[in-house]
């Protein structure tokens, strides 16, 4: 498990290319048959991705947790960005057809991931947070998600949001997770931007075909940066950063946050005309 410790805005303000990728950017997520974990000292998240193939893969008691079994302190969340799949937990199976979710509570002991075929096999983002309180386990399937359609297509921002861990959906001690699916000829993600210091935020960048980009925004409003980033690849958002940006074509991604407050609509709009 890769640690990564916090940048403040004023170290990221002198960082070069290599630099903001190094600290914000997470790659290679999904490899054959593995679990890859990386522990951010915001808020103490672990973002992960999993990705079974010729057989199941276990999630993993990383000695730098100093705990009995992984989620101990801890809470999951699990969204599937690949072909069908299970997840088995303390001895529960939950299947998992694409873009379908799954919360996993404190004092679960046990986790595997599983793919109903090796041809086209579950690929299954994680984010994990420290927890409190025990929350039930409970699998939410895309079409529960209430989704909600916003933007326009004259803005390019034409998008479907699924919401599942939120404070009317499954319940959790801080985590906050969804995905969002940009419309064919929309491109912008997180229209207006915002910033919100009481959580930081992760996305995971998905459905983006191997040719195409999204640039994406991050920085103090009016002091930006931005990251290239490819096809299933993350990105750490620190709470006082904006989080934005376009691609060169449609693609959906994966937002999941965790910090003091996890109301989904505690926001703090950035009118873009001020950005920098």
């Amino acid at each position: 498990m890769e640690i990564r410790f916090q940048s403040s805005p004023s170290e990221v303000k002198g960082m070069n290319t290599q630099q903001l990728r190094e600290n914000f950017l997470v790659q290679k997520l999904m490899q054959a048959n593995q679990i890859q974990l990386v522990y951010s000292h915001f808020d103490r998240v672990i973002v992960g991705g999993a990705m079974p193939v010729s057989n199941p893969v276990l999630l993993p008691n990383e000695a730098e947790l100093r705990a009995d079994y992984f989620l101990e302190r801890r809470e999951l969340g699990i969204i599937n960005v690949g072909g069908a799949g299970s997840v088995e937990a303390d001895g529960v199976v939950y299947e998992l057809s694409k873009l379908d979710a799954l919360y996993l509570g404190k004092g679960t002991r046990s986790v595997s991931f599983s793919s109903a075929s090796a041809y086209q096999p579950a690929q299954y983002f994680l984010l994990s947070a420290p927890a409190h309180h025990t929350y039930p386990n409970r699998r939410m399937q895309k079409d529960e998600a209430a989704p909600v359609h916003l933007g326009e297509k004259a803005t390019s921002n034409e998008r479907t949001i699924y919401k599942y861990i939120h404070q009317e959906g499954i319940q959790s001690c801080q985590l906050v997770m969804g995905l969002t699916v940009l419309k064919e000829g929309s491109v912008w993600n997180s229209v207006p931007p915002h910033t919100h210091t009481r959580r930081m935020e992760v996305y995971f960048y998905f459905d983006l075909p191997e040719a195409h980009r999204v640039f994406h925004l991050m920085g103090e409003p009016q002091e930006t940066r931005h990251i290239v980033m490819a096809n299933q690849e993350a990105v750490i958002s620190p709470p006082w950063s904006v989080h934005c940006g376009p691609g060169t074509t449609n693609y959906g991604f994966i937002w999941a946050m965790a910090g003091e407050n996890y109301t989904f609509t505690d926001m703090d709009p950035v009118p873009i005309a001020t950005m920098q």
